[in-house]
């Protein structure tokens, strides 16, 4: 008995289990009491995350592995999972405002869906093996179908879920296939084993071709060009609190595994997937920064940002060297911040009439919300990787991997995506310092939004001042992947 619970070593799952029982107890609350109980729920997930961070911070920082091989916790692990959870915790934080404004958008199920979607992340992030890694992709995408659809009163809302489900079903497929080609040519599905059969880099063509269809798979999960087709749209359809949590949670905890599948099971032959890495990560850069010129509507124009971000990160990646690791690390810090920072920032522009997103109804923004302008600005500016803001730091740790890496076509097109970038987030800025505003603008605002916004700015503003514990934790957690 003591070796079989020596084998399990179940305090590495504590968080998730943990997790999974609050889940289930504010399932039934939430059906006992109605929609009215959704602010409470909210506010319980919240604690509940932050409750199970100080349990991950608890665990094990060297490998730790459970289920026989099935599950893995180290520093790289818990950094990425701290992180996921700290992006949704601040998104379902904006919900709280969100539904305050949209009372009759309730839905029961928001809070315990996103909690559902956090668990699957979770076991992603620690997966050791293809189908563990499969289950936990599985049970994160399922609620993402359905939080991309939530509002089903909304025609915007259910296309949106609908092409996320069926893109998403052929990218599951996709994945799938790649994995029964790896375990039919390697015998094995176990990340530690395939990193002992392939140490040396030699490769049969079985096992490329299956590594090629995971790395695609990934590819969509990440919303990398060119299989990014699904996310203007389901950024554009679905609910804004959801958009922001798209934006930020499922990108991390994907990115994560990502480079954990590169760097671990397939170290080895990085001369074989590093050219893939290159090409979509060079697409995603020029594809962001291009798509984004020609978007009217801002939750469009975050969608397009996303991608060429994810080519940042996979510039970093494609690196694969402990410095390229550390470049994701702090890239995906300072782009959550960004980006809950701007999603509520945009939650806060209200006509009058009703919401809206198209990106001219912030003209004369800074005569009428001169404060909202200003947090805005800031953000924007970091976003295009304007020193002395985050995004700078983020962008140089990246370019710096991968010029380090010897990958200097790629850290060119990387500047010069940057360069398109500046302009259409520059361009922001001109619209709400220099252009009249044509519809008065609410001045109301939820003090979530308006505390969030604030934070994101300051972060951004003033991160030069103390960045290194940053980079000093980043640098750590990339050790272990090495």
């Amino acid at each position: 008995m003591d070796g079989l619970l020596q084998e399990l070593n179940i305090y590495n799952v504590m968080p998730e289990m943990f997790l999974s029982v609050v889940a289930l107890a504010l399932l039934i609350f939430g059906v006992v009491k109605g929609s009215d109980s959704v602010f409470t729920q909210i506010k319980f997930v919240i604690i509940a995350l932050f409750a199970a961070a100080v349990i991950i911070l608890s665990l094990p920082n060297q490998d730790s592995v459970s289920f026989g091989g099935l599950y893995l916790v180290n520093g790289f692990t818990n950094y990425s999972k701290i992180l996921m959870i700290i992006g949704s915790a601040i998104t379902l934080y904006l919900s709280i405002g969100y539904y305050k404004d949209n009372e009759k958008s309730k839905v029961t199920e928001f809070p315990v869906l996103m909690l559902l979607a956090v668990i699957g992340m979770m076991l992603m992030i620690s997966a050791n093996d293809l189908i563990s890694f499969y289950m936990g992709l599985e049970m994160q995408s399922l609620t993402l179908y359905i939080l991309a659809a939530l509002h089903k009163n909304d025609a915007r809302s259910s296309e949106a879920g609908l092409k996320y489900f069926v893109l998403g079903a052929v990218a599951s497929g996709i994945i799938l296939y790649g994995c029964s080609l790896i375990y039919g040519f390697s015998g094995t599905t176990n990340f530690t084993q395939l990193a002992v059969l392939y140490e040396g880099g030699q490769m049969s063509t079985g096992v490329m071709m299956g590594l090629v269809l995971l790395i695609v798979g990934l590819c969509f999960k990440v919303s990398a060009a060119p299989f990014h087709m699904w996310t203007p749209d389901v950024y554009e359809g679905s609910p804004m609190p959801v958009t922001a949590f798209f934006a930020v949670a499922p990108k991390i905890a994907a990115v994560a595994i990502f480079t954990r599948i590169m760097l671990e099971p397939f170290a080895g032959a990085v001369l074989q997937w590093q050219q893939v890495i290159v090409f979509v990560a060079a697409a995603s850069m020029i594809v962001g920064s291009l798509g984004a010129l020609m978007q009217t509507n801002i939750k469009r124009l975050m969608a397009y940002g996303s991608i060429g971000h994810v080519g940042f990160v996979l510039m970093s990646l494609a690196a694969a060297s402990p410095n390229g690791v550390r470049g994701v690390l702090v890239y995906l810090l300072i782009y959550m911040v960004m980006s809950v920072g701007i999603f509520a920032c945009i939650m806060m522009i209200k006509h009058r009439d009703g919401k809206s997103e198209e990106i001219l109804s912030l003209s004369g923004l800074s005569k009428s919300r001169p404060m909202l302008a200003v947090a805005i600005a800031i953000i924007m500016l970091s976003m295009a990787g304007i020193p002395p803001f985050a995004g700078f730091f983020g962008k140089f740790y990246v370019l710096y991997a991968a010029i380090e890496g010897g990958l200097y076509l790629l850290a060119v097109i990387g500047v010069l995506s940057s360069v398109v970038a500046a302009y259409y987030y520059l361009r922001i800025i001109k619209i709400m310092y220099f252009d009249e505003s044509t519809v008065p603008l609410d001045k109301m605002a939820q003090p979530e939004m308006k505390f969030v916004a604030l934070c994101s700015a300051i972060f951004n503003l003033c991160f030069f001042i103390y960045f290194t514990p940053v980079i000093s934790s980043a640098q750590k957690s990339a050790g272990f992947l090495f």
